[in-house]
């Protein structure tokens, strides 16, 4: 509901008390969905231009060039209330809108990532909302066409109450064709297309911008919208058609916030207005009031600023495809937003005053750390790796990803499983695409967590072979009106944006999501951070080990520094300390080192890349292990290290920057001798164990593989 000062202050502007509609369009524009009212003074912290930038943050989605002709449209959304809510609807139409946004754009959806996170396993509630999201993404993304390529699922008790379901998509798109969210012709007209619009998702971005209670689950049901992805198939179909044969001024879909939100934003980016006429908007239910026609949010609708002369062409290509469309209202060069019923006007309202609510400088505070700190002993090594392949955070993710069509459209060069996902785009150039974040360290030292989240996400393109390009961020937190939780989505955006800086990869695109909290249970913060790479298709790598006797270089230094780690939450359940630190500077130097390896190796001289991240050295090696159904034997200590740190700290340690790489024997010292960052050869690809030689532990590929396989299933079955 609109506060007492917002009141105010639209009075003041309006000169008057708006009425019950125009109020209920105000709500939802000054919702924290739409209007970024807590967030706003700090996004524009961001990097946001670069050499290959062509549109920034603004629009539905950012677009970046990857060749002279082509350009990738990217973004991500989150649909967490819903998912809560309604898990299998609330994760479908989380995918339904994330397209609608790089259609907008003019650009062919190619692929979809996502990034979901929910409450322990062992809780019956959270594995209802888990098999019902995948379910809804599977379904959705099947049906459209649309490529699951990767993305992450993450299991912590912070998320029990809240799960967040995150969606990145990118689509192609030739740089002729970039369409944008403006009316700035008046005259033109409103062609809305698509569904008909009906009573389902009213206040969905009201009900989405504040905290979720015991009564949510039947409460707020109505808010969530429903999907229908045969009809987004045929939308997407016609509305690249019409971009590809008529000149059109603007488009933009209707999402959160429905009608209202998509006109008052078109027309405000250019100074105009709009008049709307109620009568002209195909419904799905009869006597549905004003009220509910300008608030719904019912999906699978675009609207296409166009000149009147192109208006039969437009609807003969709708009707083609067999979806409603008309016109609906025209740009005016004046600056209201006046809705109409027939010849009554019900609603007369400043375009601005609706697209651009002024924002609240909220109370920022920097928490009380407590000093509690609890000292580990040393476990079986043995033991410790098994227990975390076994985890769910850590062991395969088959059982979501065989779930998605992640090879549809025949792009996909690399399936789900490795450091990110890699799609053709023509027969030399790749893109490499990741989706990561690391709440835990971002709820211990929120900068660091931001930090992290990007370099990780960075490392994983750069593992596939590819130079990281551009970034989106989708950032989760709870309540905005707590001063805490603001301060640390203010250091988590630091952290983001320095690293984003220093390594040259901007931010186009993201969102924010507060609120994210429930009968006092709020998340961890989360920042997910998506990578965008481009490479050369000769140089993509994968992590899994190839060859008996390949030598295995690990690169980076490591640090005792295992507070926040994977080890000390599933082997002491402890999240404690501080998060490893980011040098921002020695990944930005081992990034280049590695890709200018790559752009050198002609003959494939290396032969599996894969970046050490959660489980540190020790998961790295396994995972690699097990994917190449190869054994190795290692001296840990031979990594360069910081001076007095015991084994296990330097197995499972998450110092940033590292990665593995595996080269063929007769070319190791050469390979050596030519890198220019800190690295070792720690050992050799063989046999069937994982060889530990510093304390003689071995362990069997059928151990590693049976623990890591099951982490979900046991779970799921």
């Amino acid at each position: 509901m609109l506060s007492n000062s917002e009141m105010e202050y639209i009075v003041e502007k309006i000169g008057r008390v708006p009425n019950p509609l125009e109020e209920g369009m105000l709500d939802i524009m000054f919702s924290e969905h739409c209007s970024y009212k807590s967030s706003r003074p700090f996004l524009s912290m961001f990097p946001n231009e670069g050499e290959n930038i062509i549109m920034g943050p603004g629009d539905d989605a950012g677009i970046v060039s990857i060749t002279d002709e082509l350009a990738l449209a990217v973004g991500i959304e989150s649909h967490n209330h819903p998912s809560a809510i309604e898990p299998y609807g609330g994760a479908g139409t989380g995918i339904g809108g994330i397209l609608r946004d790089i259609i907008s754009m003019g650009a062919m959806p190619i692929a979809l990532l996502d990034s979901l996170h929910f409450g322990s396993l062992k809780d019956q509630k959270s594995r209802y909302l888990f098999e019902h999201v995948v379910k809804g993404i599977s379904d959705y993304g099947n049906r459209v066409g649309i490529p699951t390529v990767g993305g992450e699922v993450v299991f912590n008790s912070s998320y029990k109450t809240n799960p967040l379901v995150n969606v990145m998509c990118v689509g192609l798109l030739p740089k002729k064709n970039i369409v944008k969210g403006v009316a700035p012709n008046p005259d033109d007209v409103f062609l809305l297309m698509g569904s008909t619009t009906g009573r389902d998702g009213i206040h969905g971005v009201t009900f989405a911008s504040v905290e979720l209670t015991k009564s949510s689950e039947i409460d707020d049901r109505p808010a969530v919208q429903v999907g229908d992805p045969f009809t987004k198939k045929k939308v997407l179909e016609a509305s690249l058609e019409i971009l590809e044969k008529i000149e059109v001024s603007g488009v933009k879909d209707l999402g959160g916030g429905g009608l209202t939100c998509c006109i008052s934003e078109l027309v405000d980016k250019c100074g105009n207005g709009a008049v709307i006429d109620l009568n002209k908007i195909p419904l799905r239910e009869a006597g549905m009031t004003p009220y509910e026609i300008m608030l719904s949010e019912s999906q699978e609708r675009m609207i296409f600023v166009i000149n009147p002369k192109h208006v039969d062409d437009l609807i003969a290509i709708c009707n083609k495809h067999e979806i409603p469309s008309g016109v609906i209202g025209k740009v005016t060069d004046e600056s209201n937003m006046i809705v109409k019923n027939g010849d009554e006007i019900i609603a007369n309202l400043l375009s601005h005053l609706l697209a651009d609510p002024p924002y609240i400088n909220r109370e920022i505070r920097e928490p009380k750390i407590s000093n509690e700190y609890f000292e580990v002993e040393d476990i079986d090594i043995e033991e410790a790796i098994l227990k975390l392949l076994s985890n769910p955070n850590i062991g395969s993710k088959k059982w979501v990803y065989n779930q998605y069509d992640h090879e549809v459209q025949i792009r996909t060069i690399i399936k789900p499983g490795d450091d990110g996902a890699v799609l053709s785009i023509d027969d030399e150039t790749f893109i490499a695409l990741s989706c990561d974040t690391n709440s835990i360290y971002t709820n211990l030292s929120p900068y660091r967590g931001g930090a992290a989240c990007v370099a990780e996400a960075i490392r994983n393109t750069v593992s596939m072979g590819a130079k990281p390009y551009t970034l989106v961020d989708c950032l989760n937190f709870g309540n905005p009106e707590n001063p805490e939780i603001l301060w640390s989505f203010t250091k988590c955006i630091e952290g983001i944006s320095d690293i984003a800086s220093s390594l040259k990869t901007p931010i186009i695109s993201g969102n924010v999501s507060f609120y994210n909290e429930s009968e006092g249970i709020k998340i961890n913060p989360t920042p997910v951070v998506g990578a965008i790479g481009v490479g050369k298709i000769k140089n993509i790598r994968t992590l899994d080990f190839k060859n008996e006797s390949d030598k295995i270089i690990a690169i980076g230094t490591t640090y005792n520094e295992v507070d926040g780690s994977i080890y000390h939450k599933v082997c002491f359940d402890l999240e404690q300390g501080k998060a490893p630190k980011v040098n921002i500077e020695n990944e930005k130097e081992i990034n280049l080192e590695l890709l200018r390896l790559l752009d050198e190796d002609i003959n494939n001289n290396i032969t599996a890349i894969h970046d050490c991240s959660a489980g540190g050295i020790a998961i790295c090696l396994s995972e690699m292990a097990i994917a190449g159904g190869l054994g190795c034997e290692v001296e840990i200590y031979r990594i360069v290290h910081d001076e007095n740190i015991g084994l296990n700290n330097l197995f499972f340690s998450e110092s940033q920057g590292r990665y593995l790489i595996t080269v063929k024997e007769d070319h190791v010292e050469s390979i050596l001798n030519d890198i220019r960052v800190p690295c070792s050869c720690i050992g050799e690809v063989k046999g069937d164990t994982l060889k530990i030689l510093d304390n003689n532990t071995s362990i069997s590929l059928s151990k590693l593989k049976n623990s890591y396989d099951n982490a979900v299933e046991k779970y799921m079955e």
